[in-house]
């Protein structure tokens, strides 16, 4: 097609756009790479089949949070494919006259009709994005408009003018229409009267236009939030192989930096993440802090990150630790990391899987640990917790007070049982949790199941501790109670508490490797033992017929999902099948449900802070409650039954009951 000057033209522009590719994906990398080292490609061959999965069938965007803009969002990325097809096509045909990918084949001829398809699907999906945010213009969508336009501009210059060349193509070449349908209308109609010299002059105009265009977008992106393309896609297949709930372990016996103090101290993974980041602003439109008016945004967390990352790249490519600034000097607030909930509801969002909560509690490990700074009221929190071992700071001799009367064992005093009740600081010195833990003894006592408490023997497990930074104060009381676990041949364990129940089943197991005092019979007796929340104990004995309700009051119920529970441990179905159960009783989801849980302000430790900025994020919760008109809110947590209780009373709303799904049980048990 080209003249041999006009290859060799092309030939050193394709050059220069390789190159102003790759320099800038270099660097990139190099920042990546400069971060600590990070386990994430374990059972790659299944990570690279789900990645795959996600991608190819675009799992990752069509999430019903947003589903019109997922399809948009599909619109685009299959027309990439499809363009970058032709591109290729384009850049080949320069080189050989006349030449077309696929040949002659049926599946060229597809090709051709799926070309003009997504050529108006694109400009469709482009349309309706710059309109969304530049006439609409969403909270999601304020950084980088700029960048957001130029990209914009170029996938829409880029397809007409792929058409443009198509039309011409097609008059120059009528046999290349194949079905073309759009390109060969477009050409009988627009070139119709032209003479073959000026169709033929268009058609190298439009070439040269078309290929320059696209190579310019080439050297754009990895400048721009489009390079989401290839770090969003990696990003997918390096993802976390453990549950949202966990939290990494930190090695404080090996570790000279505590937490997260410099960008350095992040893993690779972490430095991943911001340039993955689509900017779509999915996570901050589900963050609790965020629509409580705090100063948290998810988004800007990853944003700014990045924006971090490249102003000090100098520094991270020569992993100049010294040369950088610490990242709570300017680059992220006090009240930003202390405003997480840790609720999960930013990473269940995420199209690409970007990881917001471990960054945000490594920071808090940092303040915490390197600093000895945090919010003033957790002064009296981790006093109490080093002093006896729960957020009030009772005395170890009241942890079984709550169970006077109900003919409960201890463990010290029997020699087995087949289930070890946790408590829990909650369940054993808070009012309403006692409540919960004397529903909970009926119920096991009517189903005769063989239980016993550890009474003073038991500590807190260690959730808000590790949650708000404290993670030497976490590691002692899980060794304690592993320690104590396996003194008293513990097999099987039931919690009230989502946060127990996670922290067991997830975070003890990591730690074993860490605790290098705990006896080895220790650490293997604790990996046995099978964790239940109470939820799951409970739907079993009703499915297994070992407990029967009543038939229920004439009530109208309504649920609220613990995000410990429902969005971090997937303990969803359980409780509906229990709430089924009642007869007689009506129920009634609330807007945000299931893994789409709204907080109820308590995870992430803030149980144990005052919460000063912005609205209440309990008040926001119980305002779905009063919506839905319930005689009833059902709690599967003690953090969640106390924040909705006072949130409810806050708005002079206590006619709406607030009980754990135990106590509703225990109230429902037949004779």
């Amino acid at each position: 097609m080209l003249s041999p000057l006009g290859k060799g033209i092309f030939a050193l522009i394709i050059l220069a756009t390789i190159s102003g590719f790759l320099i800038p994906v270099i660097q990139r990398i190099r920042i990546i790479t400069s971060g600590q080292p990070d386990q994430r490609f374990r059972n790659l061959a299944r990570r690279m089949a789900s990645s795959l999965s996600k991608i190819l069938l675009q799992r990752c965007t069509l999430k019903n949070e947003r589903v019109f803009s997922g399809f948009m969002h599909v619109f685009i990325f299959y027309g990439a494919l499809t363009f970058d097809t032709m591109s290729l096509n384009h850049t080949l045909e320069g080189f050989f006259s006349d030449f077309y990918l696929f040949g002659d084949t049926g599946f060229g001829l597809f090709y051709s009709l799926m070309v003009d398809v997504f050529a108006v699907l694109v400009l469709i999906g482009v349309l309706f994005f710059a309109f969304r945010r530049f006439v609409i213009r969403p909270k999601a969508y304020a950084t980088t408009p700029g960048d957001s336009l130029i990209i914009y501009v170029a996938l829409f210059l880029i397809t007409l003018s792929y058409m443009y060349f198509e039309i011409f193509a097609i008059a120059h070449h009528p046999e290349s229409e194949r079905l073309a349908f759009l390109g060969g209308y477009l050409a009988r109609s627009l070139t119709a009267g032209l003479s073959s010299a000026v169709i033929t002059q268009h058609f190298y105009i439009a070439w040269w236009l078309h290929i320059l265009l696209v190579f310019g977008f080439i050297v754009y992106v990895p400048h721009s939030k489009y390079f989401h393309m290839f770090a969003g896609s990696f990003n997918l297949l390096v993802n976390r192989d453990t549950p949202m709930g966990e939290l990494p372990a930190l090695d404080i016996e090996n570790s000279e930096v505590f937490g997260i103090e410099k960008g350095l101290d992040y893993t690779w993974k972490d430095l991943l993440d911001p340039f993955a980041c689509m900017e779509c602003g999915r996570c901050q439109d589900a963050c609790p802090a965020f629509a409580s008016d705090k100063p948290l945004s998810p988004k800007m967390i990853i944003y700014n990150l990045k924006q971090h990352l490249l102003q000090s790249r100098s520094q991270y490519t020569s992993k100049d630790r010294d040369g950088l600034k610490a990242l709570m000097d300017g680059v992220f607030t006090p009240d930003e990391i202390w405003s997480c909930t840790t609720c999960g509801a930013c990473m269940h969002v995420c199209p690409v899987e970007i990881e917001h909560i471990p960054k945000i509690v490594g920071l808090r490990q940092g303040q915490v640990l390197m600093e000895s700074k945090f919010p003033g009221e957790l002064n009296a929190f981790f006093r109490n917790m080093e002093t006896n071992s729960n957020p009030w700071g009772i005395g170890f001799s009241d942890r079984a007070a709550w169970a006077e009367g109900l003919n409960v064992k201890l463990l010290s005093e029997s020699s087995h049982a087949d289930y070890l009740f946790w408590v829990g600081c909650a369940g054993s010195f808070d009012e309403e949790g006692k409540k919960i833990s004397r529903a909970l003894v009926s119920i096991l006592q009517k189903a005769r199941i063989d239980f016993a408490i550890l009474g003073a023997e038991e500590k807190c497990c260690g959730d808000s501790a590790r949650r708000l930074g404290n993670e030497y104060l976490y590691q002692m009381q899980a060794a304690e109670n592993i320690l104590a676990f396996h003194n008293a041949k513990v097999q099987r364990i039931i919690t009230i508490c989502p946060h127990g129940y996670n922290t067991f089943k997830h975070e003890y197991s990591a730690l074993l490797p860490l605790l290098p005092d705990l006896p080895a019979e220790a650490k293997e007796s604790f990996a046995r033992i099978e964790i239940n929340h109470h939820t799951q104990l409970i739907a079993e004995l009703l499915r297994e017929g070992r407990i029967h309700l009543n038939s229920g009051k004439d009530l109208l119920l309504t649920y609220h999902d613990s995000c410990y529970l429902g969005r971090h441990n997937g303990i969803i179905r359980e409780p509906r099948e229990i709430l089924a159960r009642i007869e007689g009783a009506k129920f009634k989801e609330l807007p945000q449900c299931r893994e789409h849980s709204f907080c109820c302000g308590a995870g992430g430790g803030l149980m144990w802070t005052e919460e000063s900025l912005g609205q209440r994020i309990n008040h926001m919760r119980t305002d779905e409650i009063i919506s839905a008109s319930p005689d009833l809110a059902v709690t599967s947590c003690p953090f969640c039954q106390t924040m909705l209780h006072d949130g409810l009373k806050d708005k002079d709303q206590s006619h709406i009951q607030v009980k754990d799904i135990a106590q509703l049980v225990a109230e429902s048990l037949a004779d």
